[in-house]
């Protein structure tokens, strides 16, 4: 090489770890015969590369246009440094720390290379449950540290074998550099235990594992996020079973299926945007309509709401299961045939608690759930649960962000001082923004009991730590009882940086400002259960002005009194005799709720006024829908009743809005009026489910359209728990558009209170600067 020739330092951003990117660039480079390094720094890859100009060119856009799978080249930083003399070859080296701008990767599903050998008789991996290459497997859940290599995972503790040390070591091959690379040889192991901890004896925990389950045994499996528990879904009684013993009566479970075709007969998964989503790397659970006879045969799995949460197996390990049970057959080609096998696959833990991640701790939580363990040595170090999604025609919509989706950065408008936003008190997520990039956390879950809250901090501290963390402001809930706003408090006094309290319906509307960069004015419209307000009141039907770092509340929903407080949000029987109440019909109560032995207390409560707080949420709203037409009197999970209503509505067809059905008044929308229609003894509860539905898509659509044009507005965010009505949503997001208005909803991030940690952190950073 000559000393003419010129030299380039490239610093390559985004998805460039984890995923091969340094092996291709050493094969590019000596493809095109040019010298040079590249390495990790930080959780970015940096490399030289010297040679004649054209070719120095050819290698820039084969780099950026065809990457690796996997890879993506969010950014290129060039400059041109001295040429060297005598340089000839080009040389993967060390990773060097340095600043953490992108974070780790995101967990991904086996590829189709890996399942190919995975089920290749004469393949040395043939059914190893951590067959994995740089296109797949684990990231974030097994990262301890960045840049990412081996000696940074969990992975760490199990040496490579010669095998594999030359797989690792050759550019030809798939696995060079692939830092969870193992085989039978070089581990991880899998143990078989049952509920007391001893070893179940046996050749092959797999197909021992897979006999119990046909059997009715309750699996609880190492997932690659946490613990799971699986039980076979076409057996009543060991899915009832199940559901006792974890205390989870009615709500719904997800499915686990070895392929789409699996899923035909119980599911709608005839759409290829559909089968695309299922078989994204990420793994998701896809909320699919039920095909007819899907309850018959999947009893008790999801009742009384009319989709299946569906998903694909995620890890090796769940694929095994499925190969074993139908008859270990060679190849993939029977991934594509339709399997008898269908699991239910469901967090492994007790009811408000996080997934456990540690074997000895899964025999100690679930020990009186599961009937045996299936487990491994390789430790997970970050907590992931299994990803949600909705498909709305063509639109996804994030209902739960986690596995394969999180914590990649999203990125902001601009850059900004680092912020850390803690969320809220369901759904937790929390946020780090460094620079233009938002780093919102895998779901958190609910803070309802001591292990969730211990968890939250953890990961939270683990995030400060693996991302380098140093914020210069701490946003929380306006709420001050929430322990995410009680951890945001204590953190601000640790490190001595200001706190802010973000109202929560402004910051589930910054989240949409966010994530579309929307500068100015906007009309933004919160739908959801419960938010505290700046009056010390209940929200959650809430039209407000945003601008800058402002809200304006321009109006609301008409109050419902909420009697016995917090009570009424899990009993929506409470909220119809709110809403008899409210019709001046306060007599009919005991009558009309005659199975509640507390219905003619709850009358005198009313009528005096004590302990009945007000709200406008939309949620309690549907509460009293559900409770008036004897959908449901007392929930058994969050949103049961509107998912219940949603049901009857969707499997009644279509109805027209209630002819005059709402009032709107100074900034207040009223549906008294079909709360009257709705309370009509006897009412079908499919027909008044409807007209339901499109009563308030017609009454809040008006609202907004009618607020629009009297402020000369033509955007509005939509935002909050609600959002994830389909009907709803659908209906009242058509007449917006009808009407002329721009409509913006979440896409990178759930609707509700998964999101609100974003909009936190987006005010924060709007707050600092106008500083």
């Amino acid at each position: 090489m000559t000393v003419s020739a010129e030299r380039l330092r490239l610093i390559l951003q985004g998805r460039v770890q984890g995923v091969g990117l340094r092996p291709f660039v050493r094969d590019l480079a000596w493809a095109l015969h040019l010298s040079g390094w590249v390495r990790n720094r930080g959780d970015q890859v940096e490399l030289e590369v010297q040679g004649p100009v054209t070719g120095l060119e050819t290698f820039i856009q084969r780099l950026l246009q065809h990457p690796p799978p996997g890879a993506r080249v969010e950014t290129l930083v060039r400059r041109t440094v001295p040429a060297e003399a005598g340089a000839g070859d080009f040389l993967v080296l060390g990773s060097v720390p340095g600043a953490i701008t992108r974070g780790p990767g995101a967990d991904r599903a086996v590829c189709g290379d890996c399942l190919a050998e995975l089920f290749d008789p004469g393949n040395r991996r043939y059914r190893h449950p951590f067959i994995h290459c740089t296109r797949c497997g684990p990231r974030y859940s097994l990262i301890t540290g960045l840049p990412y290599d081996r000696a940074r995972t969990t992975q760490a503790d199990f040496p490579l074998c010669a095998a594999c040390g030359a797989e690792y070591a050759d550019p030809a091959n798939r696995r060079c550099h692939a830092q969870t690379l193992a085989c039978p040889d070089c581990g991880p192991r899998l143990r078989l235990r049952d509920a007391r901890g001893r070893d179940i004896d046996g050749d092959d925990p797999v197909a021992a594992a897979m006999a119990r389950l046909a059997q009715g045994a309750i699996l609880a499996l190492k997932g690659v996020g946490g613990y799971q528990l699986l039980c076979n879904a076409r057996d009543a009684e060991a899915v009832a079973r199940l559901r006792r013993r974890k205390r989870r009566p009615v709500q719904p479970m997800a499915l686990m299926a070895a392929g789409s075709a699996s899923l035909g007969a119980v599911a709608e998964v005839g759409p290829e945007r559909v089968r695309r989503l299922l078989e994204d790397p990420a793994r998701p659970i896809v909320l699919l309509e039920k095909a007819p006879g899907a309850d018959a045969a999947l009893p008790g799995v999801a009742p009384e709401v009319p989709w299946l949460g569906a998903m694909l197996p995620a890890s090796p390990l769940h694929y095994l299961l499925f190969h074993e049970a139908a008859g270990r057959p060679a190849g993939t080609d029977w991934l594509q045939a339709t399997q008898g096998m269908l699991l239910v696959c469901t967090s492994g833990n007790l009811h408000g608690d996080p997934p456990v991640l540690e074997d000895g701790a899964a025999l100690e939580c679930l020990g009186t759930v599961a009937d045996l363990f299936l487990g491994h040595d390789r430790p997970i170090r970050h907590r992931v649960d299994d990803s949600v999604m909705q498909l709305r025609g063509a639109r996804r919509v994030m209902v739960r962000r986690a596995r394969g989706y999180a914590p990649k950065p999203l990125p902001l408008p601009m850059e900004g001082p680092s912020v850390l936003a803690l969320g809220g008190a369901l759904k937790n997520t929390f946020c780090l923004t460094r620079g233009d990039r938002a780093f919102v956390s895998p779901h958190q879950g609910d803070l309802d009991t001591p292990q969730a809250c211990r968890a939250l901090e953890r990961a939270v501290r683990d995030a400060l730590d693996l991302l380098q963390g140093a914020p210069e402001l701490i946003a929380c809930d306006l709420h001050p009882d929430f322990f995410s706003t009680r951890l945001a408090v204590r953190l601000a006094n640790e490190r001595g940086v200001p706190l802010l309290a973000v109202q929560h319906h402004h910051a589930h509307l910054a989240a949409v400002q966010a994530e579309h960069a929307l500068e100015g004015p906007l009309l933004g419209l919160a739908l959801d259960g419960y938010g505290l307000g700046t009056d010390g009141g209940a929200w959650g039907g809430e039209l407000l002005l945003l601008e800058g770092t402002d809200f304006w509340r321009l109006g609301h929903l008409r109050p419902l009194a909420l009697p016995g407080g917090d009570r009424a949000a899990v009993q929506p029987w409470r909220m119809g005799a709110s809403a008899l109440h409210a019709l001046g019909r306060g007599g009919e109560i005991p009558g009309r709720f005659r199975s509640q032995r507390l219905a003619p207390d709850i009358r005198r409560l009313l009528h005096r006024g004590v302990g009945c707080p007000e709200t406008t949420s939309l949620g309690r709203l549907f509460d009293a829908a559900a409770g008036l037409l004897g959908v449901l009197e007392v929930s058994g999970y969050e949103g049961e009743a509107a998912l219940r209503l949603e049901g009857r509505a969707q499997g009644h067809g279509p109805m027209p809005p209630l002819s005059g059905g709402w009032h709107l008044q100074g900034g207040v929308l009223d549906f008294a009026p079909l709360l009257e229609w709705l309370s009509t003894p006897q009412r079908d509860a499919g027909e008044g489910a409807a007209v339901f539905h499109a009563t308030v898509a017609q009454g809040l659509a008006a609202w907004v359209l009618q607020t629009a044009g009297e402020r000369r507005l033509g955007r509005v965010a939509l935002a909050g728990g609600c959002v994830l009505n389909r009907l709803l949503m659908t209906d009242l997001r058509s007449r917006l558009e009808e009407g002329g208005l721009r409509v913006y909803e979440p896409v990178a991030l759930p609707p509700g209170d998964g999101g609100l940690s974003l909009g936190q952190a987006w005010v924060g950073i709007c707050h600092l600067r106008e500083l």
